[in-house]
């Protein structure tokens, strides 16, 4: 255990995004291996499901490094998970403002503050995905072709400015997880929001493809092991499983009893009716899930990411998507969310 430079001890790990659902779920954990007064957790406007916790909530924002360094004094570990995250039509301009620029200032902050160790969570999607019938493991290059999409350059360029306080002597591991879902998701997230409106029966039909979805608790897990296990500068793939949109649905329909759209659109048709979608969606004031990006990850999207790397060194193991679907919609029902009217 360091000390900071006025003899106290670092003995607290701050978060940034405690208010997102892997936020929410690390304090928890934190919280309970630690104690709630060991934990900080920087907030904007709310608090999402760890509101509830009794930790040190700090006022700040990732785009103002006074305030970093203000929620990052005596630090033992700094947890970055603050990041724009979006399926929607958002400019490039504000990926790079939030995922890129929001990163070096935790960066720069970091160093002020003599931070023992940056765990920075950054996602998948900061790897190349093609080819796509290739294994994706850490040796895969990163998004920073014109191919990608806004965000996945966002946030292979945000990796970047981690590397870059890592060559200034920063301490840093970088995590990067696939699709997030399972409880704790008060949101609710994109994901999240799927299973409520297969619930509901507000899907018509189903679209093609599929994606690799890893457990909320999971992701957690690899996090705080690789507080104390990961070395510094390597990336760890944290993956679940892939299946297809048609598997999950039926999943879904196992968990909840209500029958999975039989209609599915093959992905030509998806990719012509997203932007009709969108208006729809816009109109009716409704989430918009069915949109031209979602289709675009669906479609292209690696079946073969390997988390052999995360399960050697961090003791990672992934738990099926089942279970991770019955634990949702059972945290759904707690909390008052699967009515038709919530």
């Amino acid at each position: 255990m360091r000390s900071s430079d006025d003899g106290r001890p670092h003995t607290v790990r701050v978060i940034t995004g405690a208010s997102g659902q892997i936020g929410g779920v690390l304090a928890r954990a934190l919280a309970d291996r630690y104690g709630p007064r060991q934990v900080r957790a920087i907030f904007r406007n709310r608090r999402g499901t760890a509101a509830d916790l009794d930790i040190a909530w700090v006022k700040g924002d990732i785009l103002d490094k006074e305030s970093l360094i203000a929620a990052f004094a005596g630090a033992e570990t700094v947890f970055h998970l603050a990041a724009l995250v979006s399926i929607g039509s958002v400019r490039a301009q504000e990926f790079h403002r939030t995922n890129v620029l929001g990163t070096r200032n935790v960066v720069e902050a970091a160093l002020a503050c003599g931070v023992r160790r940056l765990v920075h969570v950054s996602s998948i999607h900061a790897y190349d995905q093609h080819p796509l019938d290739e294994m994706l493991d850490e040796s895969r290059g990163p998004a920073d072709n014109r191919r990608a999409a806004p965000y996945d350059r966002s946030k292979a360029a945000g990796e970047v400015e981690v590397r870059r306080g890592i060559d200034r002597g920063l301490d840093a591991v970088i995590l990067n997880p696939t699709s997030v879902l399972g409880p704790y998701d008060g949101a609710p997230s994109p994901m999240g929001q799927l299973f409520l409106d297969l619930r509901r029966r507000r899907l018509p039909a189903l679209i093609a493809g599929g994606y690799d979805w890893v457990d909320v608790r999971d992701v957690v897990a690899a996090t705080m092991a690789a507080e104390a296990q990961a070395r510094c500068g390597e990336n760890y793939l944290v993956s679940g499983h892939w299946h297809t949109v048609r598997e999950l649905a039926d999943l879904c329909q196992q968990a909840t009893g209500v029958a999975a759209p039989r209609l599915q659109f093959p992905m030509f048709a998806a990719r012509l009716w997203a932007p009709c979608q969108v208006v729809l969606d816009r109109c009716r004031g409704r989430p918009q899930l069915y949109t031209p990006a979602s289709v675009r990850v669906m479609a292209h999207a690696n079946r073969r990411i390997s988390s052999a790397k995360a399960q050697a060194e961090l003791g990672y193991h992934p738990r099926s998507l089942a279970e991770s679907i019955e634990d949702t919609y059972r945290w759904f029902d707690e909390h008052g969310m699967m009515s038709e009217e919530a």
